[in-house]
C-alpha cells in the first residue's frame, strides 16, 4: 500500500509522526512509503535521512493526499485539509473528535476511514507522559519573576522556602510531572478520584508526598497555600461545571501558577483559554496561566522518537492485516476508529455531538468473533444508534 506521512500544520507543532525508523520498518514489510519534504526537520529528521531509508519525498501534501491510500501525522486536520481527503482513505491522527465537530463532518462527508491516535494507547500515549514532564517545567519557567510569577525556586535556597504544587490528577499526565517535580524538590500533593492511585503513589515515593481526594472542597482549602496547580484531569466533555472557578482562581497569592495541561474548552478551569508557544501565558485574577496545547511539541526530538514508536505496531498492524482484523486483534485500535465510510463509530463524538453512531465491530463485521479487549476511552455514553439494513 502506499503510505503517506504529512507535515504537521498546526500553529507551534514542531513534531512528526514516524521517524526514518518507521519508515524503514514498513517499507520493509512491502510498502511505498511518501513522506512530505520538511516534515520532520523541525524535530531534527532531514528529509535525507528518510531518503536513505527508501522514502520518497514530495514537495507537497496534495501529492500525498492523492497518492496514498494511508495518510497519518501528528495533529488535528485543519480545515485547509478536508477537501484533500479522498473516500475510504485510512487516515490515522488525534482527532479529538468529540471537541472538532466540522473536522468529524469533513471526515464523515468524505467516506474516509480514521482513527483517533489518542484513544488507540494501551499502556498510555508517549505524548502524555511528555506533556506531563515537559509542563511542569514549562510551569517552573512560569514562576520565574520575570514571567510575572512569585519568583520561588523549585526546592528553595540555603534560609529560603521552596514551592508546594499541587498536581490534579493521578494519571499518566500527572504521574509524569510528579516525577520531575519531586526530583527537584518540590514538595508535591496529588489529587485523585481514586484512593487506590493515592496509596500507590504515596508507596512509591515513600511518604514523601501528599495526597488527597479530589473535590472541589478540597482543593479550595489548598489553594490560598499553594504556589503552582498542574491540572491534569480528563474533564467530561460537555460539563457545565468547573473543578476550580474563577473565585477559586482569585483565593490564590498573586504570582502563583496555573499549568492547564489538559487544555480543554469548557473543562476543569473556569479561567482556561487556549495559548501557544509564541505567546503561552496571560494573567487571570492575578494568576500566571500556562495554557499551551501542544507542550510536546516544544521537545520535538524526544517526543516524535517516543510516540512513533508507539504508533508503529498499529500501522502495520492496520496496512498487513486490514482495517477489520487489525480491529479485532487490538480492542484499543477498535475504539479508537472514529469513522467509517460515512459513518460515525465513535461514541463520545456521538453523546456530545447528538450524531447517530454504531459500534465499530458492527460495521466491521467483526461483532461475532473473539475480541481483544479495551475499556471505554471516557465516560460518555450513547445509544443513538444507526441501525444497518
Amino acid at each position: 500500500m502506499n503510505v503517506g506521512i504529512l507535515k504537521d500544520i498546526k500553529t507551534g507543532e514542531n513534531r512528526v509522526i514516524a521517524t526514518p525508523v518507521e519508515v524503514a520498518g514498513l517499507a520493509a514489510d512491502g510498502h511505498r512509503v511518501y513522506v512530505q519534504k520538511g516534515a520532520g526537520a523541525k524535530a531534527g529528521f532531514p528529509d535525507e535521512k528518510y531518503a536513505v531509508e527508501g522514502a520518497v519525498l514530495t514537495d507537497t501534501a496534495e501529492e500525498i493526499y492523492k497518492s496514498c491510500d494511508f495518510i497519518a501525522k501528528v495533529k488535528e486536520f485543519e480545515p485547509s485539509e478536508y477537501g484533500l481527503l479522498r473516500e475510504n482513505q485510512i487516515v490515522f491522527t488525534c482527532i479529538h473528535p468529540a471537541a472538532h465537530p466540522e473536522e468529524v463532518q469533513a471526515l464523515l462527508k468524505k467516506k474516509v476511514i480514521a482513527f483517533t491516535a489518542e484513544d488507540s494507547h494501551r499502556f498510555g500515549s508517549p505524548n502524555c507522559e511528555a506533556a506531563g514532564k515537559q509542563g511542569a517545567l514549562m510551569g517552573l519557567e512560569s514562576m520565574l519573576t520575570i514571567n510575572g510569577g512569585k519568583g520561588k525556586f523549585v526546592s528553595g535556597l540555603g534560609g529560603a522556602l521552596g514551592m508546594k504544587v499541587l498536581i490534579l490528577g493521578g494519571g499518566t499526565v500527572g504521574q509524569a510531572a510528579l516525577s520531575v517535580l519531586h526530583a527537584l524538590g518540590a514538595w508535591v500533593t496529588v489529587a485523585d478520584i481514586s484512593i487506590g492511585t493515592l496509596r500507590r503513589l504515596q508507596n512509591e515515593y515513600r511518604q514523601s508526598i501528599d495526597t488527597v481526594i479530589s473535590s472541589r472542597e478540597n482543593i479550595k482549602a489548598l489553594l490560598p497555600s499553594v504556589d503552582m496547580v498542574l491540572n491534569c484531569v480528563k474533564w467530561p466533555k460537555g460539563s457545565t461545571e468547573y473543578l476550580i472557578t474563577r473565585e477559586m482562581v482569585r483565593s490564590m497569592e498573586p504570582g502563583s501558577v496555573i499549568v492547564d495541561i489538559s487544555n480543554d474548552e469548557q473543562g476543569a478551569l473556569e479561567t482556561f483559554h487556549e495559548t501557544t508557544h509564541e505567546n503561552p501565558r496571560y494573567v487571570e485574577e492575578g494568576v500566571v496561566h500556562y495554557c499551551v496545547s501542544n507542550i510536546p511539541g516544544a521537545i520535538a526530538n524526544s517526543t516524535s522518537v517516543a510516540y512513533a514508536a508507539s504508533v508503529l505496531p498499529h500501522f502495520r498492524s492496520i496496512l498487513n492485516n486490514g482495517v477489520a482484523e487489525a480491529c479485532a486483534r487490538d480492542g484499543y485500535l477498535r475504539r479508537s476508529l472514529t469513522t467509517y465510510k460515512g459513518y460515525l463509530t465513535h461514541e463520545e463524538t456521538s453523546a456530545l455531538q447528538n450524531r447517530p453512531w454504531i459500534r465499530p465491530e458492527e460495521i466491521l463485521g467483526i461483532a461475532g468473533r473473539e475480541l481483544d479487549f479495551a475499556p471505554p476511552a471516557t465516560v460518555s455514553r450513547s445509544d443513538n444508534f444507526i441501525k444497518l439494513t
